[in-house]
């Protein structure tokens, strides 16, 4: 298949790709900042939507909060308008939300058909996937694919995790009581080209492990794993000070959410569990 990729350069994007090319499909890399052709999207069959600024890079003012609402509000109402226009519109659209979309809720079992929350990422979550509305409309298949907390050695939250808990100076953040909701790399490229295939599914699919786990049973696996020790917590004061309204959304917030969908298709998760997860995540990271 012809596979069009927006943000081809991030963690979700390059493992994606790189699944994809030994398969024997044609990518197509669309570039942010580039004007779109409509013209060169036609015959398309997939597109694979990712692309959005960083929500972990610095610390959240008001500009960068403008920076994440437009790079993925305004990218995918242009992208998904242009599709609406095809004379040969794509089978599939597979674009980026998160489980952020719930916002902060304890320990609720949050599933596809919850609620939204009402802080910052909640509303953006909510207006990114509502601007998928123009390719919906024209009859493509839409996917809005929330992602959780993706574990890779190399990048995102795992990697930032492992120099201080390799250190031996890892610990719970806050009372470790948030909940974490976790998917492996793999599963994650997995579970997009599963959905490329399937020829029903659509809407909302939380892309998160069965097995979502506490911040302090996070903190104790991954310190089991590394066999170091994780008694130096981070509390809520440290947390805010360092990193503002983006460690309350990032590292404070407790999303407690299940795969309904996935498993409801009949996904077959590699990594359900996280100790076997990480240990599997590590040991690739040492071998390459």
């Amino acid at each position: 298949m012809k596979t069009l990729v927006s943000g081809s350069h991030g963690l979700v994007g390059k493992a994606l790709i790189n699944s994809l090319t030994p398969d024997g499909h044609e990518i197509v890399r669309l570039v942010r900042n580039k004007p779109l052709d409509p013209a060169s999207l036609e015959g398309i069959d997939v597109v694979v939507h990712l692309a959005g600024e960083s929500i972990a890079s610095s610390r959240w003012s008001e500009e960068k909060k403008h920076e994440i609402r437009d790079s993925r509000v305004k990218g995918t109402t242009l992208l998904s308008d242009t599709l609406a226009q095809l004379s040969r519109p794509p089978s599939v659209f597979l674009s980026a939300s998160a489980i952020g979309y719930y916002g902060n809720r304890g320990d609720e079992l949050l599933t596809e058909n919850s609620a939204p929350g009402n802080d910052f990422l909640a509303n953006v979550c909510v207006e990114w996937e509502n601007a998928t509305k123009p390719a919906r409309e024209k009859g493509i298949r839409t996917v809005h694919a929330r992602f959780g907390i993706i574990l890779d050695a190399k990048e995102g939250a795992l990697a930032k995790m492992l120099t201080p808990f390799r250190m031996g100076v890892g610990g719970r953040i806050g009372n470790g009581k948030q909940w974490m909701s976790w998917i492996g790399i793999d599963d994650v490229v997995n579970a997009l080209k599963f959905l490329i295939s399937d020829q029903t599914t659509h809407g909302p699919v939380n892309f998160v492990a069965p097995n979502p786990v506490t911040n302090a049973e996070f903190t104790k696996t991954l310190g089991r794993v590394l066999s170091k020790p994780t008694f130096l917590p981070m509390p809520e004061f440290g947390v805010r000070l360092a990193f503002g309204e983006m460690g309350d959304a990032l590292l404070l917030s407790s999303q407690r959410v299940e795969p309904r969908v996935l498993q409801q298709t009949g996904f077959s998760f590699a990594q359900p569990s996280l100790e076997s997860a990480l240990r599997e995540i590590l040991s690739v990271d040492k071998r390459r």
